[in-house]
């Protein structure tokens, strides 16, 4: 029994001992896939967008009420959203930027309601990816997020995604 005791208070004061990740306060993004979501005719239609993020202080996210829905979060602010993305054509050999009709910015809800805390993960959202006004099937996206402090993450650029028309 002794000895239980003892290997349990050794394997505790080894667990204490064990540092918390540390991330900077400012947010921090990997691109990990996109998936795309073929429509019931076999074109590209929508695409899962998945990325890995880490933030030091765990401000990431914004819910859809109170102190989240007053500025500078309101909705005539640009930081209303907090994902920003920006849609890229292949046109003629170049990347060019193209505003699509509906903006495709969202809101990331609350990770963590805690106290500052580091917190890491990964984050998944739906897009559209087949401009249907366009002729050209090769894009990609450039994205960033932005936490409750304002502090923007770095930004990402997906490889080249051929879409099916």
């Amino acid at each position: 029994m002794k000895k239980c005791i003892l290997f349990l208070l050794v394997a505790l004061l080894f667990w204490s001992c064990i540092p918390e990740e540390k991330y900077s306060v400012i947010p921090r993004i990997e691109f990990v896939s996109l998936e795309k979501i073929p429509n019931t005719s076999g074109s590209d239609d929508k695409g899962m967008l998945i990325f890995y993020f880490e933030d030091g202080d765990g401000d990431i996210g914004l819910n859809s009420e109170g102190d989240d829905l007053r500025p500078p979060f309101d909705t005539s602010s640009i930081y209303y959203y907090n994902f920003f993305i920006h849609y890229y054509e292949k046109q003629n050999g170049t990347f060019v930027r193209v505003d699509l009709p509906a903006e495709q910015h969202a809101r990331i809800p609350r990770l963590s309601n805690r106290p500052p805390e580091s917190i890491n993960g990964h984050i998944e959202i739906e897009l559209f990816i087949n401009n249907i006004t366009s002729i050209y099937d090769t894009i990609r996206f450039e994205f960033y997020i932005v936490d409750r402090a304002l502090n923007h993450s770095n930004i990402i650029t997906t490889p080249e995604i051929k879409i099916i028309k």
